[in-house]
């Protein structure tokens, strides 16, 4: 039997409505993470230095970068500004915003 890649088997689980409804009720925070992680990336920071810069503990960056706690808006504004960079928040149908799991990778 050929051992399956993570994308095959993450097609077939979101087939399960119930996976698939609980898979979309994280994007909005997996969003979050992948835009915080690539904002440090791209300011060519590290979450030390973004502690150095905003006050934020390095704890909760990294806390937030895992998802394994929920920043308030005044927390992830505070980030972007020790960033050089403004946060913003949109919200989009949808049926016009790709899913993070792509199947065509």
């Amino acid at each position: 039997m050929k051992p399956h890649t993570l994308d095959e088997h993450i097609a077939r689980q979101l087939k399960d409505p119930e996976f698939a409804r609980a898979w979309a009720e994280g994007e909005g925070e997996y969003q979050a993470q992948r835009a915080l992680i690539q904002a440090r990336i791209d300011a060519g920071m590290s979450q030390r230095d973004l502690s150095r810069a905003t006050g934020v503990p390095q704890k909760t960056i990294s806390l937030i970068e895992t998802g394994d706690t929920n920043p308030t808006v005044r927390t992830l504004d505070k980030l972007a500004e020790g960033m050089g960079k403004t946060l913003t928040i949109s919200f989009v149908d949808k049926n016009k915003l790709g899913c993070r799991f792509n199947s065509n990778r």
